[in-house]
């Protein structure tokens, strides 16, 4: 791994780490009724489904486990899961998509949002519509009429992402949007929204491009 890679795991590990330290401040019956994830008082996990993989979360240490109790090698994903126990407000999806402009702050973030996330999302499947449809019949998402193909899927329980993109032709590039359905602030930040989307591509290119 070269050092670009091991600062930018260092940098990652910050925010994990100071996330289970907190987590033991929060009342874990609480947080399974808000998020509508299972809790276990007996052995102090909560399980937590991300993009349709178990995820155990251990309480009060806050470690994020893979369902065979393997380590997750990124940081993101496991900051992104405390996150969401932690802020979780129990409030039902709405049906109704919002963009990420929408969302307190997201005018701020909203450069770093479009090269992390939607410039990302074209760059990598907007010269490839099969492979992208593919994944999503992989997952099970749900097709929804706009640009040239978008599906909708979960992400987490009530937390809804929909994936559109516009085929490029000699004339325009490739191009993508990403939308939330419109309860997302009742669970995320502007800042977490960005990981959200760079852990959903990262999770689809990875089903798409694997052998």
């Amino acid at each position: 791994m070269d050092n670009a890679a091991v600062e930018e795991k260092r940098k990652d590990k910050i925010p994990y780490d100071y996330n289970k330290s907190i987590l033991k401040n929060f009342d874990p019956k609480e947080m399974a009724q808000n998020s509508g994830c299972s809790y276990n008082e007996e052995n102090g996990e909560f399980i937590v489904k991300l993009m349709g993989e178990n995820l155990i979360v251990k309480y009060p240490c806050g470690d994020v486990l893979k369902e065979d109790g393997s380590e997750i090698e990124k940081y993101p994903p496991k900051t992104l899961v405390l996150r969401y126990l932690m802020n979780a407000k129990g409030i039902e999806p709405t049906n109704k998509n919002i963009t990420y402009r929408d969302v307190d702050g997201g005018n701020v973030y909203y450069n770093n949002f479009y090269g992390r996330c939607i410039l990302r999302l074209s760059k990598t499947f907007g010269n490839n519509i099969d492979k992208f449809k593919d994944v999503f019949d992989k997952i099970e998402a749900e097709k929804v009429n706009m640009g040239d193909v978008a599906y909708k899927f979960q992400f987490l329980n009530n937390i809804y992402v929909t994936f559109a993109l516009w085929s490029g032709d000699e004339e325009f590039s490739p191009s993508s949007q990403i939308l939330f359905d419109s309860n997302v602030p009742f669970y995320f930040t502007a800042e977490d929204l960005a990981v959200v989307g760079d852990v959903s591509i990262g999770t689809i290119t990875k089903l798409a491009y694997s052998k």
